[in-house]
């Protein structure tokens, strides 16, 4: 059987030298769900790109039915039949979700667009590829699981064959994944063929036929999903064995953070996070559950002394932090490793030593009347290296030439360079790679097991199952339910109070709360 799509020894080299793709082969046949998996920086994305038009190739082939083809830009790709959902949607808030579907290609009454059909069009396709998405409502009234969909329903108007879906659960709550899952299947079972990028092993070993994994840039093998376990696909994607397992441990330590009936009001006069009440022991991961943008990042910035409160109070053993700044809440032992490390956790044009005491600039141990000891720093920023296996040319290299995993690395251990007493931790691991989240995920833990009282967000739910202690589910900006981390504790129960399908009782969520 000809395959329907093929990539045969793709290469590409950016300028400066890097080397993206290097002879790379994939091949994907009519009907199938076919991951592709790697490593940050394993060239996934850039086959993708070169798959859907976006960018060229220095040499190789692409085949579609078994004929050689080349796609100057995405348009002769989507004519090609083939569509790309990427992980950032393209679509216009104001607009409905008909009017996004048809955005480019509306069908026409003569001069005039044909609103009838085009709603009827796009409801025919949602209800056959059980997408279920209502045609009407704006997309900005949408949560993220529908808008996914939205985007899926635009390369199906297109009639496109090949749908590539580039990291697609990675802001979905677990039922929404369960949809997703349902609406994949039934877009392979009418003939579609789908191109699942993803690096949740579970995910890929669940949705997919075969299995294709890159590293270095180079496709470094192929099995089939039936045949594979996480634990074999993490040594292909890292080259030697790997496990991102660390053991939870509930620590009965005093309590060291203290949220108490915590409002914060935001820009448009809405309460975005309300009486929040949350503690957060000595020795103690607390992970804080729910969709991006229900209060989490608030509810963390507000306890750095990133945003003004609206109302109730935030203690660090005892002591009230409101009347107190950034540098006087780390004086008392808190550490913060932030959501966006480009934005908020490093200065992009300084060194890697620099950096490294960005926070610290008033030790004694790094000034001298008044001006930096640049040696001391050095010294300083080389025992932190070392100490936290940061790969770099040297202690005054631009932050800006490490890979993601790294930069993440630097921010991690500036923060845990010295024992916090409250360490807050946001979106640690996201876009680095397998051996890096082992390295931060064993930091963290090992801050906890030193006496840290933690307070994790993240977007990824088995990040949070793997290494909370207790976990806090919220819902536009509440604390709907509360519980002690178990095994027994699955994905689909925390996702019913994430999406505000079911609301704990009250004592139940006393008992996780403590």
């Amino acid at each position: 059987m000809t395959p329907l799509l093929e990539a045969v020894s793709i290469d590409k080299t950016y300028p400066g030298g890097t080397v993206a793709n290097d002879r790379v082969n994939l091949t994907v046949n009519s009907g199938e769900i076919h991951a592709v998996v790697g490593e940050n920086g394993a060239g996934k994305s850039t086959l993708m790109k070169i798959l859907f038009g976006v960018e060229q190739p220095d040499g190789g082939e692409i085949r579609l039915d078994g004929k050689p083809v080349s796609f100057a830009d995405p348009g002769e790709a989507i004519e090609a039949g083939i569509g790309m959902v990427f992980q950032h949607f393209s679509l216009v808030p104001t607009f409905s979700v008909y009017e996004n579907v048809v955005l480019g290609a509306e069908p026409r009454n003569g001069i005039t667009f044909d609103r009838a059909r085009a709603i009827a069009e796009v409801k025919e396709l949602s209800e056959r590829y059980r997408l279920h998405v209502d045609p009407l409502p704006p997309v900005g009234q949408l949560p993220v699981g529908q808008q996914q969909r939205v985007e899926i329903l635009k390369a199906l108007y297109r009639s496109a064959r090949v749908v590539i879906l580039d990291e697609p659960t990675a802001v979905l709550a677990p039922q929404e994944v369960v949809e997703l899952f349902a609406a994949v299947r039934s877009l392979a079972a009418q003939g579609c063929t789908v191109i699942f990028i993803a690096h949740k092993l579970p995910e890929v070993l669940e949705i997919s036929d075969r299995i294709t994994v890159m590293r270095g840039g180079k496709s470094v093998g192929e099995v089939q999903a039936s045949e594979a376990t996480e634990q074999s696909l993490a040594t292909m994607m890292v080259g030697r064995e790997i496990t991102l397992r660390v053991d939870r441990h509930a620590n009965d330590g005093a309590r060291t953070l203290a949220v108490k009936d915590l409002k914060i009001v935001g820009e448009a006069g809405t309460t975005v996070c309300g009486e929040l009440d949350i503690n957060v022991h000595a020795g103690e991961i607390v992970g804080l559950v729910g969709v991006e943008g229900n209060g989490q990042a608030e509810l963390l910035n507000a306890v750095a002394g990133l945003c003004p409160i609206d109302g109730g109070t935030i203690t660090l053993d005892g002591a009230d932090l409101s009347p107190l700044d950034v540098r006087e809440r780390r004086a008392l032992g808190l550490a913060s490793i932030p959501e966006d490390r480009i934005a908020l956790g490093l200065a992009t044009g300084s060194t890697v030593a620099e950096n490294l005491v960005a926070t610290r600039l008033y030790d004694s141990r790094f000034v001298r009347r008044g001006l930096l000891d640049l040696k001391a720093i050095k010294a300083y920023a080389e025992q932190l290296i070392d100490r936290f296996s940061i790969r770099v040319g040297g202690s005054l290299s631009a932050i800006g030439t490490l890979s993601g995993g790294n930069m993440q690395k630097v921010v991690v251990a500036r923060e845990l360079a010295e024992q916090p007493k409250v360490l807050l931790v946001s979106q640690p691991t996201r876009g680095v790679d397998l051996a890096a989240t082992q390295f931060i995920w064993r930091s963290i833990t090992g801050a906890r097991d030193a006496g840290a009282a933690v307070l994790l967000s993240s977007a990824d739910l088995s990040e949070l199952l793997a290494l909370a202690d207790r976990l806090v589910v919220f819902y536009r900006g509440r604390i709907v339910a509360a519980f002690v981390n178990s095994d027994d504790l699955a994905p689909e129960t925390l996702g019913a109070y994430m999406l505000g399908i079911e609301t704990q009782e009250p004592e139940a969520m006393r008992a996780g709360l403590r």
